[in-house]
């Protein structure tokens, strides 16, 4: 037993802390309609990958890179005319494919592909704990000061702007913040999933929720929820961590929806 809690414990406290920024980026991106953010971020790490790999880099430098170069090719790109949802396929399709033909040439890089694309939560240890929770303190301090702000922008952009608020700004934190998430999220879910652990618990929540500050709690719960179920059933089952966590997260989502519309259609 003993075994077991030192393997999950630090893994379960890494998850916990992520959870506290998955909760609040993830009912963000539901208000302001970039669910399909998460994925292209997702899908650009894969470069980032690679191109540390080539380079001898720390594969979480290539990310780190690779996140904050989509985030300023996102800023430039932004124009009214231009939908956000096709700029973000646009640049999701161009990363993904940058990145496969990259490591099509590469062939050393693919056996570490499976545990980046899947994640493994339960290779943190003790050491990388403090790192971890620092960042992730530094990122809720900013997301803390300009929550207001943020929700404002992301209800109503021209009320926002008429009020003083700068949306633009707020865009670039809320995109940074994200970028910050991807790096940190790769080593629980992995890249394929990450979109999937922002955005199940918020819509989740929102079945549930009757305003902001409950949608933010309840996507909370949720979130550790799946955390929690799914990494003792990953160790238990011995599969991956990132499609235990997600399937749990997942399941709660359908399991909720269900009862919702046989309730109401008993009503």
């Amino acid at each position: 037993m003993m075994e077991w809690l030192q393997l999950l414990l630090p893994a379960w406290i890494m998850g916990t802390l992520l959870v506290f920024l998955t909760a609040p980026l993830g009912c963000l991106m539901l208000w302001r309609r970039m669910s399909f953010f998460a994925d292209t971020m997702a899908h650009g790490t894969l470069l980032g990958v690679a191109v540390a790999g080539a380079l001898s880099l720390p594969l979480w430098m290539g990310v780190t890179l690779l996140a904050l170069l989509l985030v300023a090719v996102l800023w430039v790109l932004h124009d009214p005319r231009l939908p956000s949802d096709a700029l973000l396929a646009l640049c999701s399709a161009t990363l993904l494919c940058s990145g496969l033909l990259f490591i099509q040439h590469l062939p050393s890089l693919r056996p570490e592909l499976l545990s980046y694309l899947f994640g493994d939560l339960l290779t943190i240890s003790w050491n990388d704990l403090p790192t971890f929770a620092a960042v992730i303190l530094l990122a809720l301090a900013v997301l803390y000061k300009s929550w207001q702000a943020q929700i404002r922008t992301a209800i109503d952009p021209d009320i926002a702007a008429s009020e003083g608020i700068h949306n633009q700004w707020q865009r670039l934190i809320f995109m940074l913040l994200l970028a910050l998430f991807t790096v940190l999220a790769l080593r629980a879910v992995g890249s394929l999933l990450m979109g999937a652990l922002l955005v199940i618990p918020a819509l989740t929540a929102r079945l549930l929720a009757h305003s902001p500050r409950q949608m933010v709690i309840w996507a909370f719960v949720m979130a550790q929820i799946g955390i929690t179920v799914g990494l003792w059933s990953s160790a238990g089952l011995d599969i991956s961590t990132g499609l235990s966590i997600v399937l749990t997260m997942a399941i709660l989502f359908i399991l909720i929806f269900t009862v919702q519309k046989i309730r109401t259609s008993i009503s």
